[in-house]
């Protein structure tokens, strides 16, 4: 009997040194991508990945650098489009990768495009719990005054947020505009404070605000760059503004007011998702158009075009020129499992590899070669780990260049042994043999 236990005392203490001294093995592969088109995205040998700091230039707390979200270093700028409008630009909305660019930092006068940095605050403060849709809105003297596009607000009357909303973004109420300002920030002067505060966290070096609607004054001035980037805002952190920006018609008053859409693209453009018109006989006509097919999403803007079809017509020419040629792919989503990566110590000997974020690249139609990943996990992992913990990369390449990269984090915690829980497990080991 003393020998049978020595023996199996023998066993379990093997078992245990080689638990906890054990290597890991590193999974590594690299292989075509089967799932996906053989028709792969490049945006002009410029591919980004959607989760880069480009992406992040949104979030008002990175730096000056991670802001500068908008790459022109390979987009189209010798105007093959002809375009005739003072400035133009065309991005792919979830990298805020510039497709072309035409004068896109002309500080040019914005007129109404000027809201969509009013609708902007008003979506924050609305997302951020500050004020509600169902909040009631009072018209002053001040937003009664306004002239230009206007609902006619009266003194006397209240509309909710829903309703201010819904008229700002349908028929450009300058009134509607003001009145809402005011309501978040006291008056209209400090509204405008919290516009150029805004503009300057998103990396928007080409604007000045001097108002919160648009009519025309000295110094109020953006770009088309600066445009596509607080439209781009708005609609990436914001995608719920499509509920208001999409109507072509509708009324307010118990119908009594009918609200026709200054947008004829939503009417007529496939896929049109807004976004804003603009103009005043000093400023011409102006827009940003936006528009989703097939999982691309894109912004058009356009400044100081000579008539209001020209706008139209040189949006739709920007748009259509991106969905011929351009498509968005997705290369990954969050919490995929990619492999599985022996731990060093832990309770459990393996834990899964997951993708951290989603990710995915803008190219060229006209781009057929395979996308290839190599994912590569890290070596001698040891317990404990946390779930979220980074333990390995993904990288893709197509023709041998980088074109994204994502990291590898585990998907749960793997606890550490301690002595308690390796005699639990020596004891086990010890049961199972002695049943043998």
């Amino acid at each position: 009997m003393k020998k049978k236990f020595l023996k199996y005392f023998i066993m379990c203490t093997a078992v245990i040194f080689f638990m906890t001294s054990a290597s890991v093995t590193v999974l590594a592969s690299e292989y075509d991508i089967p799932v996906w088109s053989s028709q792969n995205n490049k945006v002009s040998d410029n591919i980004v990945n959607a989760n880069t700091a480009k992406n992040d230039v949104v979030n008002t707390n990175a730096s000056a650098e991670s802001r500068e979200v908008l790459d022109s270093s390979q987009a189209i700028t010798n105007n093959p489009l002809k375009l005739t409008s003072g400035g133009a630009i065309l991005i792919e909305q979830s990298t805020g990768n510039v497709l072309y660019d035409y004068n896109m930092h002309e500080k040019l006068r914005p007129a109404s495009v000027t809201k969509i940095m009013t609708i902007l605050l008003i979506m924050e403060a609305i997302d951020g719990g500050r004020i509600s849709l169902t909040d009631k809105v009072s018209c002053s003297e001040n937003a009664n005054s306004m002239g230009g596009s206007q609902i006619w607000l009266d003194t006397t009357e209240e509309l909710t947020v829903d309703e201010m909303l819904k008229a700002i973004c349908v028929v450009s109420a300058n009134d509607c505009t003001v009145a809402m300002a005011e309501f978040l920030e006291g008056s209209e002067e400090a509204f405008v404070a919290k516009m150029n505060e805004k503009a300057k966290a998103l990396g928007m070096n080409d604007t000045t605000f001097k108002n919160c609607h648009g009519i025309d004054e000295d110094g109020h001035l953006t770009s088309p760059y600066d445009i596509a980037i607080m439209s781009r805002e708005l609609l990436t952190k914001h995608p719920s503004i499509t509920k208001y920006t999409t109507i072509y018609m509708d009324s307010l008053r118990d119908g009594k007011s009918e609200l026709v859409n200054t947008n004829k693209l939503v009417r007529n453009y496939e896929g049109c998702t807004g976004l804003k018109t603009g103009s005043t006989s000093v400023a011409l006509f102006n827009l940003s158009a936006s528009a989703t097919r097939n999982g691309l999403s894109l912004i058009a803007v356009i400044m100081k075009g000579e008539t209001s079809a020209i706008r139209f017509n040189e949006a739709r020419k920007l748009l259509d020129y991106g969905f011929t040629n351009y498509q968005y792919k997705s290369l990954g989503t969050a919490n995929d499992v990619v492999g599985n990566i022996e731990i060093n110590k832990g309770l459990e000997p393996t834990v899964e590899a997951v993708i951290k974020n989603d990710v995915g690249i803008v190219m060229r139609k006209s781009n057929n070669n395979n996308v290839k990943q190599n994912v590569e996990l890290f070596n001698n992992i040891s317990a404990p780990v946390t779930k979220g913990q980074k333990i390995g990369e993904v990288t893709f390449t197509l023709n041998d260049e980088q074109i994204a990269k994502v990291d590898l984090v585990a998907l749960k915690d793997v606890a550490q042994y301690g002595f308690g829980s390796m005699l639990n497990r020596v004891y086990k080991t010890w049961f199972t043999l002695t049943r043998n």
